[in-house]
Formats: C-alpha cells, sequence, structure tokens
C-alpha cells in the first residue's frame, strides 16, 4: 500500500487535540520495541509542547483501577497480569505531568473512548481530528484508533512516538491497519505540520 501525501498538509489545532495514550510510569518502563520507552516519552513531549505553544487541545490519557473489580476481566488464552500494582503505576510520566493545562482522561479498558467523556469533550471544542501517540501500539492506541474511526474522526498516527512488546506488534498495526483508518507520520513530520 503506498502511502499518501497531500500537498499543503497542515495539523490544523482549530480542529486538532493530540491524544497521548497510557504514557504513565508501570508501563513506560517496560521492556518496549521498537521504539524504547524513553524515546516515546521523549517525542510525545516534543509533540505536546509543539501543539501547547500554539494552544492546542493535549489529552493524556490513562489506565488506572480503584480495586481491579472496575477492569476488563474476561476469559482469554493468555495469562493477564494478577499482580499488585505499585504505587503511582498510574500516574502519567513526571515530562507530560508537568506540562500545564493538559486534559486527563482516565480508562478502565484498552480504548480511550468507551466509558469516558473523550469523545464529548473533543466535540464540544469542535474537534474532529486527532493525533494519536503512545503505548502500546497494538492495544490501547489501536483500539483507541478503531473506536475513534468509528465516530468519523480523521486520524494521524505518530509511529516514533508509539511502541509496543514486540517489533512484529508495532509494525504490523503501523504497516496494515493505521493506514487504513488514518494516516502515518513521524514526529518530526506531525512538527513542522501544526499550524
Amino acid at each position: 500500500m503506498e502511502k499518501v501525501k497531500e500537498e499543503n498538509e497542515v495539523v490544523n489545532l482549530k480542529s486538532t487535540a493530540l491524544v497521548v495514550i497510557d504514557l504513565q510510569n508501570g508501563i513506560a518502563n517496560r521492556d518496549l520495541k521498537p521504539n524504547t520507552g524513553e524515546v516515546v516519552v521523549s517525542n510525545a513531549v516534543k509533540l505536546a509542547k509543539a501543539f501547547k505553544e500554539k494552544d492546542g487541545f493535549v489529552v493524556l490519557v490513562r489506565v488506572s483501577t480503584l480495586d481491579g473489580k472496575d477492569m476488563l476481566k474476561p476469559k482469554t488464552d493468555m495469562i493477564g497480569s494478577a499482580a499488585k500494582h505499585s504505587e503511582g503505576w498510574d500516574m502519567i510520566v513526571p515530562e507530560l505531568a508537568d506540562i500545564n493545562d493538559t486534559y486527563l482522561i482516565t480508562k478502565r479498558q484498552w480504548g480511550a473512548f468507551y466509558g469516558t467523556d473523550l469523545d464529548l469533550q473533543l466535540r464540544r471544542r469542535g474537534i474532529d481530528a486527532i493525533v494519536l501517540c503512545g503505548i502500546s501500539t497494538g492495544i490501547g492506541v489501536d483500539t483507541t484508533a478503531r473506536e475513534a474511526f468509528q465516530r468519523g474522526y480523521n486520524q494521524v498516527f505518530v509511529e516514533d512516538a508509539m511502541t509496543a512488546m514486540s517489533k512484529e506488534e508495532h509494525d504490523y498495526v503501523c504497516k496494515n491497519i493505521f493506514p487504513r483508518i488514518g494516516k502515518v507520520r513521524n514526529t518530526e513530520e506531525i512538527i513542522k505540520l501544526v499550524k
């Protein structure tokens, strides 16, 4: 599939938000591929600062639980983590938490739309497009992307500001799913397009 780039492509901050998925203490410090958590956080910070410098809307999404009873518990072939979470595991990484005037969404499942006010807050601001990044490419980012697509949002996926548990997972989603529901770009391309 060939990548289509429009001439004079821009990211219009009057109608576009940056949505950052699960860049929190207990997730960003895992063994991730192909990009490390450190690289993803660094690129997400660059994006957030570029958006905020021009009064753009930045949404930080985290997954959290009150007591574990509020989380998904379907029967699957893979064993989930039954371990207790460490103190502060669900806190946004400090590099992003220090950016002023961001909107925080707490989710209890993979996607950021279901059971949250993300769609409501975007629509109230006249936003019909999102720039999406975070962890994990094939779980939280992909699920949020599919939910956004079904709600009619235009999307741009920042490939070097996301990562996964394996390079294969990341590459598959970036090459086979995201181009069907939006555009795939890198951090520097997005920063140049922000208007």
